[in-house]
């Protein structure tokens, strides 16, 4: 096992102490005043029964605690379980009852839950967002390996959570072929650290990465309302932010209403799901450099692919696999595919989980023979960048053809009488599915379905072409911004509509 993730930033505290490590609510903590912060966790956690195995619930937003709770627990050979705070009561009971853990840390604003939690077994406690914790009368679970640095619970395309396992190695590689892979990143690099900690992209890429390259970040513990986060990016002089395409559009937005631009920023980067062609074609005007877009998913600690830099950005694409990743492109049987052909991509790497917690029929679905299945379709090009064409689960069979949503999708935002759209596959008797589009309209127009159903028309294919069209105020989203495909299929099968919507 090479070096664990605490143990590099502790060499970090111990070389440099008084550089800055994060940006939190208008001051720079030094490496040396987050380290005092990380050994009073350690203290703490260690005198109420926390060892080697147990695993610690984090149901906190970004914040000095959140980082110091990660590397003390780390360095007691436990686990964190990062947690949304805002996914119900019943939900959490769900994850804290099958991650079986120690106890759970959360914010003040949330005494209910934690009272909640330690009615039904869940040791809670609430913590300021900058320390010190307080006591914490854990319960002893099953110890599992202290190589397990975190459990991610990811709903995923069907909405059941699933524990990801990720280890200290597992995040170290991601880190170090990310920052191989990403040229356009330099020494003294300032992240934006606004996506949510129980995010994997948020979790690696924006606290992590940072942290154990010993660059700085400016820590936001919500991105709403965006005028503030622009405030934090300028006041902190942030030059990378990893973003989501929400964010982006968000961001977009507060400067378009006259927010003023970031000033130092050189590096804007998307991932979590697919970038809109609209909220691309904006940033450059708006936040004065092009979008890199890139991709990963929870079970790969999470990067995968990038566009490198500007020089070698593709947009369109998710560019190349980071170093380290062997992929496959294989059809319904399992076969590889033809180089530039569609098919279901399957990965190795030092970044893949070795699977999910105390699920091994689980984990038994998602790999073969040392393979992991990603579940999504993609194309490779000539010089190795990735199109993702669809996830696997999302891809609509209409008489036989395949129809992918994000081609759908792109075609109708091109209409500009359309803001967001998402399409799913309805059941129909004559062709197996047809396709049906949520649309949420721009502010102001008067676009009809029947206008956006010959527009699609006039430029896809006839079984590509919505049969329904029914206007929404707003997609289902999640706690990141990702339409949630699986919500409109269940809508859709349940028949709920409204009035302006139709059917060809």
């Amino acid at each position: 096992m090479n070096e664990r993730l605490e143990e590099t930033f502790i060499s970090l505290a111990k070389g440099a102490p008084g550089q800055r490590s994060i940006w939190w609510r208008g001051t720079w903590w030094s490496r040396s005043c987050l380290m005092e912060l990380v050994e009073g966790c350690e203290t703490t956690l260690s005198q109420t029964g926390f060892r080697e195995g147990q695993r610690l619930a984090l149901l906190l937003p970004n914040s000095p605690v959140t980082l110091a709770l990660c590397l003390a627990a780390w360095r007691l050979g436990g686990t964190v379980i990062p947690l949304n705070v805002q996914a119900g009561e019943m939900e959490i009971l769900r994850c804290t009852a099958h991650a079986d853990v120690f106890g759970a840390y959360l914010c003040k604003g949330f005494e209910p839950l934690a009272e909640a939690l330690s009615k039904n077994g869940v040791p809670s406690a609430i913590t300021p967002l900058e320390g010190p914790i307080p006591d914490l009368a854990g319960r002893q679970g099953i110890p599992e390996t202290p190589e397990t640095a975190v459990i991610f619970f990811t709903s995923g395309t069907t909405g059941s959570p699933k524990a990801v396992c990720i280890t200290h190695d597992n995040i170290r590689s991601n880190v170090n072929a990310s920052l191989h892979h990403f040229t356009e990143l330099r020494d003294n690099e300032v992240f934006l650290n606004a996506l949510p900690n129980f995010h994997t992209l948020g979790f690696t890429v924006c606290g992590m990465l940072p942290m154990l390259a010993g660059m700085g970040q400016a820590i936001v513990p919500t991105f709403m309302p965006a005028e503030a986060t622009l405030e934090v990016m300028r006041t902190a002089s942030v030059t990378t932010a990893i973003t989501v395409p929400a964010m982006v559009a968000l961001l977009e937005g507060a400067v378009a209403r006259g927010a003023a631009p970031p000033q130092d920023l050189h590096i804007l980067a998307s991932g979590g799901d697919r970038l809109p062609p609209k909220i691309a074609a904006r940033s450059p005007q708006l936040l004065g450099i092009p979008v890199l877009e890139g991709y990963g998913l929870t079970e790969t600690s999470p990067v995968v692919a990038v566009n490198p830099s500007y020089s070698r950005n593709k947009p369109g694409t998710v560019g190349p696999l980071i170093p380290g990743f062997t992929a496959q492109v294989r059809d319904a049987g399992g076969l590889e595919v033809e180089p530039g052909q569609e098919g279901s991509l399957w990965l190795q790497g030092p970044s893949v989980t070795p699977g999910y917690f105390r699920r091994p029929d689980l984990t038994a679905t998602r790999f073969k023979d040392g393979w992991f299945d990603t579940g999504d379709m993609v194309r490779i090009d000539e010089d190795g960048f990735i199109t993702i064409v669809s996830r696997v689960s999302d891809i609509i069979i209409v008489g036989g053809f395949n129809v992918y949503p994000q081609e759908v999708e792109g075609m109708l935002q091109e209409h500009p009488s359309v803001r967001e759209a998402a399409v799913v596959g309805v059941q129909n008797p004559a062709l197996g599915e047809v396709v049906k589009a949520y649309v949420v309209p721009q502010a102001g127009t008067r676009a009809t379905p029947r206008d956006l159903v010959a527009f699609c028309r006039e430029r896809l294919s006839h079984y590509k072409v919505p049969r329904v069209v029914e206007f929404v105020e707003e997609l289902p989203k999640s706690s990141i911004g990702k339409v949630l495909n699986r919500e409109l299929r269940k809508r859709a099968q349940e028949g709920t509509s409204c009035s302006d919507s139709i059917s060809n």
